[in-house]
């Protein structure tokens, strides 16, 4: 169950990365290249919902590292949004009621709450294309190859997808708020 102090408790981006054991190049990279266009930040703040992100991620995690920057950096642009992160090991209630597939503790997560913490929708763990081509087309790989093809498809996207898709899922939670 989320609440505001379990929420409050949570790393803003920046202290993330500055604990962060593994992948802190990659982390600190991606956020400093993130880009959000414009008409992404004036769909968030059209809704006029104040809205808060809960990030379930690990420092190791290359799907995070490659997607979180840039939902961070939507949630620094748009004055309606805040956003924490939270381990996925230490919310394990959190993570089971956001499973991939009904079964996999996949990271990221992104939840989305209102002011009362009332939980309006999740993302996760990657954007819908790239998700089909690691069940699909790459399933068979090993996972050496798999994940160099997924950093391709990230370095390609830029954040796109996920901003994407965060956008529709935001104006959505807006819309039940």
């Amino acid at each position: 169950m989320m609440n505001r102090e379990r929420y409050f408790a949570g790393q803003r981006y920046d202290d993330m990365v500055g604990a962060a054991r593994k992948l802190v190049e990659l982390w600190t990279l991606t956020r400093r290249r993130a880009t959000v266009d414009d008409a992404a930040v004036a769909a968030v703040e059209s809704t006029g919902t104040a809205l808060h992100l809960v990030v379930l991620s690990e420092d190791w995690c290359i799907d995070a590292a490659s997607s979180i920057p840039f939902i961070d950096a939507l949630a620094e642009r748009a004055s309606n949004l805040d956003l924490r992160i939270l381990d996925r090991d230490t919310n394990l209630d959190l993570i089971d009621a956001h499973l991939t597939n009904g079964t996999s503790r996949s990271i990221p997560v992104v939840i989305i709450y209102d002011d009362e913490f009332v939980e309006r929708g999740w993302w996760g763990p990657r954007p819908a294309e790239l998700q089909a081509l690691v069940q699909g087309e790459w399933a068979s790989l090993d996972a050496t190859e798999r994940v160099a093809h997924e950093r391709r498809w990230y370095v390609k996207d830029r954040g796109v997808s996920s901003v994407r898709e965060i956008v529709a899922l935001i104006e959505r939670a807006a819309g039940a708020a």
